[in-house]
């Protein structure tokens, strides 16, 4: 197995101000480099950038249904370790961060059995993290 490498994630946000405080405050994201119109974030380990950029109208939210739920499309986050995911779930519920989907367990007692949440930016980006019990299943068919 080979070292995984970082990403690069560009997303928009109509208020840099707002998405700024929530990935640094709510998320814990340390910030790297800015500009009046854009900041960097350590994601995890990986590299985010949030771009102003002035909202186009109202869109209406996509999703697919996924174990009966309806799972906001499109979407980001990171897979965490199982332990984490549950520290980090109730930090984000302590800091009273409205859900899409509350954390639960997907696929119980299938193949890619998972703990997921889903939950949005203030700019209305939706994002997901997951977490395996058994790390080795992330691919499984």
């Amino acid at each position: 197995m080979h070292k995984i490498q970082p990403f690069h994630l560009a997303i928009p946000v109509d208020d840099l101000e707002k998405a700024r405080k929530f990935y640094r405050e709510t998320l814990g994201c340390e910030e790297g480099r800015s500009d009046e119109h854009w900041v960097d974030f350590n994601f995890f380990g990986h590299q985010l950038v949030i771009h102003y950029k002035e909202k186009a109208g109202q869109e209406v939210p996509a999703s697919n249904p996924v174990d009966g739920k309806d799972v906001p499309i499109p979407h980001f986050g990171v897979v965490l370790e199982w332990e984490t995911f549950q520290k980090f779930s109730e930090e984000l519920k302590s800091k009273k961060v409205s859900f899409v989907i509350e954390p639960y367990i997907r696929f119980r007692g299938k193949t890619g059995e998972q703990a997921t949440m889903f939950f949005r930016d203030p700019c209305g980006n939706a994002l997901e993290f997951k977490a395996f019990k058994n790390i080795e299943q992330l691919f499984a068919k």
